[in-house]
């Protein structure tokens, strides 16, 4: 049995879990921004509940984003620092949308769009389908704003994700059906457990050292930087795999 650990730290709604591509054996959720706080805490807790040590576990596989910029960063620092304790283990990524608009799936057979807020009026957007087969991507993650999904040619069979709560009339004319808002449209670390099992959906990280996450937008200091110089800030290339 191939046991991974799973982190998803990319917006305020935390939660990190344990278990196979088949099987979820345990599943916690960290408190509204509290991931600098209870993210290692939680996982030694996970670890518990299950009753399994690190010798049990095969890998790690991590929402590498678009999110948060704090939320990813502590999510990759304590992914990193796992592995760079246990050299053996596996990293694999996957976007956090798709994770979340999987756990949609089981209950809606069409295109599913995840939706975050993404403050400044705008939020991150992706469409997905799940076949038997894989997974197909309808619309990459994409920094844009809700009235913009409108004009879109593509028509979700539902939206799902925290950009419910403030933009859920926007995205009922988008798809038809009313969005789905956490908690039951929060992203779930369970549900890249299962993504392992999906073709195409995760992606092994061979250095993961080097691995930045996909924050889905420039940091404003990153932003004014450029805009000043003309260029990109150096050393600012992410996803290096």
């Amino acid at each position: 049995m191939s046991l991974y650990l799973a982190l998803d730290t990319a917006t305020p709604f935390g939660s990190v879990a344990l278990g196979t591509r088949e099987q979820l054996l345990a599943e916690l959720l960290i408190g509204d921004r509290r991931h600098a706080a209870a993210t290692a805490g939680a996982i030694e807790e996970l670890l518990a509940m299950a009753g399994k040590g690190w010798p049990d576990i095969e890998g790690v596989v991590l929402a590498d984003g678009p999110g948060s910029f704090t939320g990813l960063r502590i999510g990759f620092a304590t992914a990193k620092g796992l592995i760079a304790a246990r050299p053996s283990l596996q990293l694999r990524i996957a976007p956090s949308l798709m994770s979340t608009a999987f756990a949609a799936a089981a209950f809606f057979k069409g295109p599913i769009a995840a939706v975050y807020d993404a403050l400044r009026g705008e939020v991150f957007a992706a469409v997905y389908r799940f076949e038997p087969e894989g997974v197909q991507e309808i619309l990459a993650p994409s920094l844009t704003t809700p009235d913009a999904l409108l004009a879109l040619p593509v028509k979700p069979e539902v939206a799902i994700g925290d950009a419910a709560i403030l933009y859920g009339d926007i995205l009922a004319r988008w798809t038809g059906k009313d969005a789905v808002p956490p908690p039951a449209g929060a992203p779930r670390a369970g549900a890249l457990l299962s993504l392992l099992g999906v073709p195409g959906a995760t992606e092994e990280v061979r250095d993961p050292g080097r691995l930045e996450p996909n924050y889905g937008r420039l940091a404003e200091a990153q932003r004014r930087w450029e805009a000043k110089h003309g260029r990109p800030l150096p050393g600012s290339g992410s996803h290096q795999r």
